[in-house]
């Protein structure tokens, strides 16, 4: 927390005492002007100052939205000006080089940038983080039993349904979009809740009613866990977790922990199999595939895994599964034509990625964690088409 408060004060204050002393001191006549210039942000660092060290060891889930709103506005106020100081900067720079070039042009950029980023961010924290996104994709594979030809999968991941408190009628929505694609069967590939199974209270029963002719199956993402959460004890800790799984059951999901079940259409049968959790350090690794694939070899495969980098840690060299799907990255809420900075940790971030006829597919989520903000990485209905090739 000490580390993350230190980085958005440092965030609010640099670009501020750069305007203040470049253009405003020079500038501005009324003194008071100049004092009310800081009342935003000191007012926002004393905020964080409030939420994060006296808020207690689990500051960030018990104040979860109003430290999400702080840092909508953090980005509101701070986003702007580091693009006007930035600007401001290259033509006090190229000034220096040219010593007759004006600095007007730069200031006037730095301006037009600082508005179309305060428009932006203000659409994806109000707009953009419902602006629900069903994504038609197809997968071929010779492999495929001509029976399963067409058939149609809904996959939805991360919903992390502890960000949607009071928004009710979003999560209903969804859950209508969802079903309006009349899919032989809906797949949820991990991170129901942020830290707690509690978050579910109020959503269980809209959750239940996703439906598809061949179920709802689902898996454990590494926030299902709750390791984020500061416990009394792993007495606790481990009844959060049961109390999830028994939600899910009575939501009528059926959780693959590990498992497998043989979905059959027309006349043909193909694996559906689902791991725990298997992330890349520090997350958790509790995924058995060679449990979850027992008496499966040699059947068209489709493989739950919530983090895409057990593909090619695990899966592709240990397994003959065809297809795994996966989220975990959630592009990193934002994505500006076609690219995001997820690319700089997961090689496979957002849609298909292929090894020979094996295939990935990277759901970028339906929620969001910490920032109430998402860009271009619009919240992911994904309805996968199976043909046979």
């Amino acid at each position: 927390m000490h580390r993350i408060t230190l980085i958005l004060i440092l965030f609010l204050f640099l670009p501020d005492i750069y305007i203040y002393f470049v253009h405003l001191v020079r500038k501005t006549k009324h003194r008071w002007l100049l004092w009310v210039y800081w009342v935003p942000t000191l007012l926002l660092a004393a905020a964080y100052v409030h939420y994060l060290y006296l808020g207690g060891a689990n500051a960030l889930s018990h104040n979860a939205q109003a430290i999400g709103i702080l840092a909508i506005l953090t980005l509101l106020l701070a986003a702007p000006k580091t693009l006007f100081m930035l600007c401001s900067l290259v033509g006090m720079g190229v000034r220096l080089v040219f010593r007759r070039c004006p600095t007007t042009p730069f200031t006037l950029v730095g301006l037009v940038l600082a508005l179309v980023s305060f428009g932006n961010i203000l659409y994806g924290s109000t707009e953009g983080i419902r602006h629900f996104q069903v994504k038609e994709v197809t997968y071929e594979s010779a492999r495929l039993p001509q029976g399963f030809d067409g058939y149609r999968i809904v996959q939805l991941s991360d919903i992390h349904i502890g960000s949607w408190k009071d928004r009710e009628t979003d999560i209903e929505r969804m859950v209508n979009l969802t079903n309006a694609q009349e899919a032989d069967l809906i797949v949820f590939t991990g991170d129901l809740v942020n830290q707690q199974s509690h978050e579910l209270d109020g959503f269980a029963s809209i959750l239940s009613r996703l439906q598809a002719p061949d179920g709802v199956y689902s898996i454990l993402g590494n926030h299902d866990y709750g390791t984020y959460y500061r416990w009394a004890n792993a007495k606790e800790e481990a009844e959060n977790l049961q109390r999830l799984k028994d939600l899910q059951q009575d939501m009528g999901w059926r959780l693959l922990n590990n498992d497998h079940t043989i979905l059959h259409h027309r006349g043909d049968s193909i694996a559906l199999i689902g791991v725990e959790n298997d992330g890349e350090p520090p997350f958790s690794q509790h995924a058995d595939l060679a449990h979850a694939t027992r008496n499966t070899h040699g059947m068209f495969s489709i493989l739950l895994s919530h983090n895409p980098t057990h593909w090619r840690r695990q899966v592709l060299p240990e397994s003959d599964i065809d297809l795994m799907l996966s989220g975990h990255t959630h592009a990193m809420q934002m994505s500006l034509f076609g690219r995001s900075l997820a690319s700089l940790k997961y090689p496979e971030w957002s849609g298909f990625y292929y090894e020979g006829t094996r295939a990935l597919y990277v759901n970028v989520g339906i929620g969001y964690v910490g920032l109430p903000f998402r860009f271009g990485a619009w919240p992911e209905i994904t309805v996968i088409t199976l043909r046979k090739s």
